[in-house]
């Protein structure tokens, strides 16, 4: 990649995200998978990795089992991180800032895109607790497809989005010598302010 230039950067992070990701989608597979953290009732850190499943000037979107892991800690500290990393392109993206579930009409939409195994999974699956064995999980998955058969499945009250709000967006281009090129976008008002950071 040739240097980064603040000339280069859109002036708001959510369109110069979108430049990238759009070279993302074309180049890195799985361009969508990033990491969220998040922390617990303790104020100490976790992290897994979720998709990407739309963004824009509202904030970026996932979706989740409520009461999975993440889940608690978001409604214990709705505030969290993300970092998306391409690595056939050298690039990462992290952003930080408040989190809120999506509404109900926005998590029935997305909902009706999935796959019917994923919604009978999203059923089946008590996410994050402890499992006898990889049959119980087959038995619960049998269960919730005996239940609910091929007929469309509703969204269970359990599984819905969140869109996490940035206040923050670090842009990251790596180079030789790590050199990296690293741009920061910082919300101030209705506005962003931009600047580089060390690498």
């Amino acid at each position: 990649m040739p240097p980064l230039a603040r000339s280069d950067l859109h002036g708001d992070p959510i369109e110069q995200f979108a430049v990238w990701f759009e070279r993302a989608l074309s180049e890195a597979p799985l361009a969508e998978a990033m990491t969220l953290a998040t922390v617990d009732m303790s104020g100490h850190p976790d992290a897994r990795m979720v998709l990407l499943r739309g963004f824009g000037p509202a904030g970026f979107r996932f979706f989740t089992n409520y009461e999975s892991a993440k889940g608690a800690q978001l409604g214990g500290t709705p505030y969290a991180a993300l970092v998306v990393y391409w690595r056939e392109l050298d690039r990462q993206v992290r952003l930080r800032g408040p989190v809120e579930r999506l509404s109900d009409e926005d998590s029935d939409a997305y909902w009706g895109t999935r796959p019917l195994d994923s919604q009978l999974g999203a059923w089946a699956s008590p996410q994050s607790r402890p499992l006898a064995s990889r049959g119980a999980l087959e038995n619960l998955v049998d269960e919730a497809t005996d239940e609910h058969g091929e007929d469309p499945i509703p969204r269970p009250a359990h599984w819905g989005g969140y869109v996490l709000h940035p206040e923050t967006v670090e842009f990251w281009q790596g180079q030789v010598a790590r050199l990296h090129d690293r741009f920061r976008y910082a919300r101030r008002d209705d506005s962003w302010q931009i600047e580089r950071l060390a690498p």
